[in-house]
């Protein structure tokens, strides 16, 4: 076959493969057919980002968690027996998926919070403090302004707002104007890079 037939016959292949049943495409995915992996990844690819959006607001986030998505749906495409419809078995797996990213950032929100607290605590006791005690957690403050002067005016600011001036996700979200949900992802990237800072300023201390 000649290179121009070939590629003709590849063409004329995806096609037909693009327009394949959900149930074609996942006994296609059983078998390791490369077109269809690709077609059922584009196929729903955009519904699932979608999908997935509404519920974490940041597109990082939901980046990921759709990789997530399509990783799962791929190793346990064959348990999807078709008494639903595909798209409802998919759009499960992303649902969990995605609660369970929620789920993941918050916890790791608590521990970044209580690891902060921790270390400033540990650091410095005010009532025995010394001067190098003052030396080390002035470096540490220095180390914090610097990082807090590389991330975006916006994510500073919330930042400042909800540790300093104790605002609500509510309040701070009407006035950065971005969503609860972009607030808390921003909130919980910040303090994981403060914190980082701290453990690098407290070496560096030490």
């Amino acid at each position: 076959m000649s290179r121009k037939a070939l590629v003709v016959a590849k063409s004329k292949t995806r096609t037909l493969v693009a327009q394949a049943s959900d149930r074609e495409l996942v006994d296609g995915v059983l078998r390791s057919s490369e077109e269809h992996f690709n077609a059922f990844y584009e196929r729903y690819f955009q519904r699932v980002y979608s999908f997935v959006y509404l519920r974490l607001r940041n597109h990082a986030d939901s980046e990921e968690v759709v990789q997530e998505v399509f990783t799962a749906a791929f190793r346990s495409v064959g348990s999807w027996k078709g008494t639903a419809s595909f798209s409802s078995w998919l759009y499960g797996i992303a649902k969990n998926t995605a609660n369970n990213h929620i789920r993941r950032s918050k916890a790791q929100d608590l521990r970044i919070e209580r690891a902060q607290s921790e270390q400033i605590h540990s650091h410095v006791s005010f009532g025995h403090s010394t001067p190098e005690d003052f030396l080390n957690l002035h470096r540490c403050e220095d180390t914090l302004r610097e990082r807090l002067q590389s991330i975006s005016t916006w994510h500073a600011e919330a930042f400042v707002l909800r540790h300093f001036e104790d605002l609500s996700i509510d309040e701070i979200a009407a006035k950065v104007l971005r969503s609860n949900d972009a607030v808390r992802s921003s909130l919980y990237r910040t303090k994981k890079l403060l914190v980082e800072a701290m453990g690098s300023g407290l070496q560096t201390a030490g």
